[in-house]
Protein backbone atom coordinates (compact mmCIF):
# COMPACT_ATOMS: atom_id res chain seq x y z
CA UNK A 1 0.00 0.00 0.00
CA UNK A 2 2.84 2.40 0.88
CA UNK A 3 4.54 1.78 -2.49
CA UNK A 4 1.42 2.73 -4.49
CA UNK A 5 0.98 5.85 -2.35
CA UNK A 6 4.59 6.84 -3.00
CA UNK A 7 4.12 6.17 -6.70
CA UNK A 8 1.03 8.41 -6.79
CA UNK A 9 2.96 11.06 -4.87
CA UNK A 10 5.78 10.95 -7.44
CA UNK A 11 3.25 11.35 -10.24
CA UNK A 12 1.79 14.41 -8.48
CA UNK A 13 5.27 15.90 -8.07
CA UNK A 14 6.11 15.22 -11.72
CA UNK A 15 2.83 16.84 -12.80
CA UNK A 16 3.51 19.92 -10.66
CA UNK A 17 7.06 20.33 -11.94
CA UNK A 18 5.88 19.85 -15.53
CA UNK A 19 3.19 22.52 -15.10
CA UNK A 20 5.76 24.92 -13.60
CA UNK A 21 8.10 24.26 -16.55
CA UNK A 22 5.27 24.91 -19.01
CA UNK A 23 4.47 28.19 -17.26
CA UNK A 24 8.06 29.38 -17.46
CA UNK A 25 9.07 28.01 -20.87
CA UNK A 26 5.89 28.65 -22.84
CA UNK A 27 4.36 31.67 -21.18
CA UNK A 28 7.28 33.54 -19.66
CA UNK A 29 9.92 33.27 -22.36
CA UNK A 30 10.72 36.23 -24.57
CA UNK A 31 10.73 34.92 -28.13
CA UNK A 32 13.13 37.67 -29.19
CA UNK A 33 15.64 36.72 -26.48
CA UNK A 34 17.96 33.72 -26.24
CA UNK A 35 16.68 30.32 -27.35
CA UNK A 36 16.47 27.56 -24.76
CA UNK A 37 19.74 25.80 -25.69
CA UNK A 38 21.73 29.04 -25.88
CA UNK A 39 20.30 30.14 -22.55
CA UNK A 40 21.19 26.78 -20.99
CA UNK A 41 24.77 26.92 -22.34
CA UNK A 42 25.37 30.46 -21.10
CA UNK A 43 23.80 29.61 -17.74
CA UNK A 44 26.01 26.50 -17.40
CA UNK A 45 29.13 28.53 -18.19
CA UNK A 46 28.05 31.28 -15.81
CA UNK A 47 27.47 28.82 -12.94
CA UNK A 48 30.29 26.33 -13.53
CA UNK A 49 32.99 28.33 -15.23
CA UNK A 50 35.02 27.13 -18.21
CA UNK A 51 34.12 23.67 -19.56
CA UNK A 52 34.80 21.59 -22.66
CA UNK A 53 32.42 21.49 -25.60
CA UNK A 54 31.78 17.79 -24.91
CA UNK A 55 30.56 18.63 -21.40
CA UNK A 56 28.26 21.35 -22.73
CA UNK A 57 26.89 18.96 -25.36
CA UNK A 58 26.19 16.28 -22.76
CA UNK A 59 24.51 18.77 -20.43
CA UNK A 60 22.30 20.07 -23.25
CA UNK A 61 21.55 16.59 -24.56
CA UNK A 62 22.78 17.37 -28.06
CA UNK A 63 25.63 16.05 -30.19
CA UNK A 64 29.11 17.49 -30.06
CA UNK A 65 29.00 18.76 -33.68
CA UNK A 66 25.81 20.72 -32.94
CA UNK A 67 27.33 22.16 -29.76
CA UNK A 68 30.51 23.08 -31.65
CA UNK A 69 28.39 25.02 -34.16
CA UNK A 70 26.53 26.78 -31.35
CA UNK A 71 29.77 27.68 -29.55
CA UNK A 72 31.25 29.04 -32.80
CA UNK A 73 28.13 31.20 -33.31
CA UNK A 74 28.33 32.42 -29.70
CA UNK A 75 32.04 33.20 -30.21
CA UNK A 76 31.21 35.31 -33.30
CA UNK A 77 28.66 37.17 -31.16
CA UNK A 78 31.36 37.63 -28.49
CA UNK A 79 29.17 35.89 -25.86
CA UNK A 80 31.73 33.15 -25.18
CA UNK A 81 35.41 32.65 -25.76
CA UNK A 82 37.77 29.69 -25.74
CA UNK A 83 40.73 29.41 -23.39
CA UNK A 84 43.48 26.80 -23.14
CA UNK A 85 42.73 23.84 -20.90
CA UNK A 86 45.39 23.99 -18.15
CA UNK A 87 45.12 20.21 -17.67
CA UNK A 88 45.45 19.32 -21.37
CA UNK A 89 47.29 21.71 -23.68
CA UNK A 90 45.66 20.11 -26.74
CA UNK A 91 42.14 20.97 -25.57
CA UNK A 92 40.22 24.20 -25.10
CA UNK A 93 37.63 25.27 -22.59
CA UNK A 94 34.64 27.47 -23.37
CA UNK A 95 34.01 30.37 -21.02
CA UNK A 96 31.30 33.05 -20.86
CA UNK A 97 32.26 36.66 -21.47
CA UNK A 98 30.88 39.74 -19.74
CA UNK A 99 28.91 40.39 -22.95
CA UNK A 100 27.45 36.86 -22.63
CA UNK A 101 26.22 37.56 -19.11
CA UNK A 102 24.19 40.60 -20.26
CA UNK A 103 21.48 38.77 -22.27
CA UNK A 104 21.40 36.00 -19.66
CA UNK A 105 20.83 38.51 -16.85
CA UNK A 106 18.28 40.44 -18.96
CA UNK A 107 16.36 37.25 -19.72
CA UNK A 108 16.32 36.21 -16.07
CA UNK A 109 15.20 39.67 -14.94
CA UNK A 110 12.45 39.85 -17.59
CA UNK A 111 11.18 36.36 -16.70
CA UNK A 112 11.08 37.22 -12.98
CA UNK A 113 9.31 40.51 -13.70
CA UNK A 114 6.67 38.67 -15.76
CA UNK A 115 6.20 36.09 -13.00
CA UNK A 116 5.93 38.79 -10.34
CA UNK A 117 3.31 40.57 -12.43
CA UNK A 118 1.39 37.30 -12.89
CA UNK A 119 1.46 36.68 -9.13
CA UNK A 120 -0.45 39.92 -8.53
CA UNK A 121 -3.54 38.12 -9.89
CA UNK A 122 -3.48 35.70 -6.94
CA UNK A 123 -5.39 36.30 -3.72
CA UNK A 124 -3.06 37.07 -0.78
CA UNK A 125 -3.62 33.67 0.88
CA UNK A 126 -2.65 31.83 -2.37
CA UNK A 127 0.47 33.97 -2.69
CA UNK A 128 1.40 33.20 0.95
CA UNK A 129 0.85 29.48 0.34
CA UNK A 130 2.98 29.58 -2.81
CA UNK A 131 5.71 31.51 -0.95
CA UNK A 132 5.83 28.87 1.78
CA UNK A 133 5.85 26.07 -0.81
CA UNK A 134 8.76 27.71 -2.67
CA UNK A 135 10.80 28.03 0.53
CA UNK A 136 10.42 24.29 1.04
CA UNK A 137 10.65 23.21 -2.62
CA UNK A 138 13.51 25.36 -3.96
CA UNK A 139 16.37 23.57 -2.15
CA UNK A 140 14.95 20.23 -3.28
CA UNK A 141 14.52 21.44 -6.86
CA UNK A 142 18.12 22.69 -6.75
CA UNK A 143 19.29 19.20 -5.80
CA UNK A 144 17.20 17.70 -8.61
CA UNK A 145 18.80 20.11 -11.10
CA UNK A 146 22.30 19.17 -9.90
CA UNK A 147 21.40 15.46 -10.09
CA UNK A 148 19.97 15.83 -13.59
CA UNK A 149 23.05 17.77 -14.71
CA UNK A 150 25.37 15.23 -13.10
CA UNK A 151 23.66 12.28 -14.75
CA UNK A 152 23.82 13.96 -18.17
CA UNK A 153 27.50 14.83 -17.89
CA UNK A 154 28.50 11.61 -16.09
CA UNK A 155 28.95 9.72 -19.38
CA UNK A 156 31.29 12.44 -20.61
CA UNK A 157 33.23 12.41 -17.34
CA UNK A 158 33.51 8.60 -17.37
CA UNK A 159 34.70 8.65 -20.99
CA UNK A 160 37.26 11.39 -20.22
CA UNK A 161 38.53 9.41 -17.23
CA UNK A 162 38.84 6.24 -19.35
CA UNK A 163 40.74 8.12 -22.09
CA UNK A 164 43.07 9.72 -19.53
CA UNK A 165 43.68 6.34 -17.88
CA UNK A 166 44.40 4.74 -21.28
CA UNK A 167 46.81 7.57 -22.12
CA UNK A 168 48.58 7.14 -18.78
CA UNK A 169 48.72 3.37 -19.26
CA UNK A 170 50.22 3.74 -22.77
CA UNK A 171 52.74 6.29 -21.51
CA UNK A 172 53.85 4.09 -18.63
CA UNK A 173 54.08 1.07 -20.97
CA UNK A 174 56.35 3.09 -23.31
CA UNK A 175 58.42 4.28 -20.35
CA UNK A 176 58.81 0.73 -19.06
CA UNK A 177 59.73 -0.46 -22.56
CA UNK A 178 62.45 2.21 -22.86
CA UNK A 179 63.82 1.33 -19.45
CA UNK A 180 63.81 -2.39 -20.12
CA UNK A 181 67.19 -3.95 -20.50
CA UNK A 182 67.61 -5.75 -23.84
CA UNK A 183 68.12 -9.51 -23.53
CA UNK A 184 71.70 -10.78 -23.24
CA UNK A 185 72.97 -7.49 -21.80
CA UNK A 186 73.87 -6.54 -18.30
CA UNK A 187 71.94 -3.95 -16.34
CA UNK A 188 73.87 -0.73 -15.81
CA UNK A 189 75.53 -0.57 -12.42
Amino acid sequence: MEQSSRSASREDIAEGLEQAAILVVRHMSDRAALNLTTSMVLDTLNREGPVRVTTLAAAAGIGQPSMTELVQRLERQRLVTRVDDPEDGRAALVTITDAGRVPLDDQRRNRRDLLAQLLTALPPEDEATLTLAMHVALPIIGRLIREAHGSRTQGTTDRRTRVANQRTSRTSMKTRARRAVPPNTKEPA
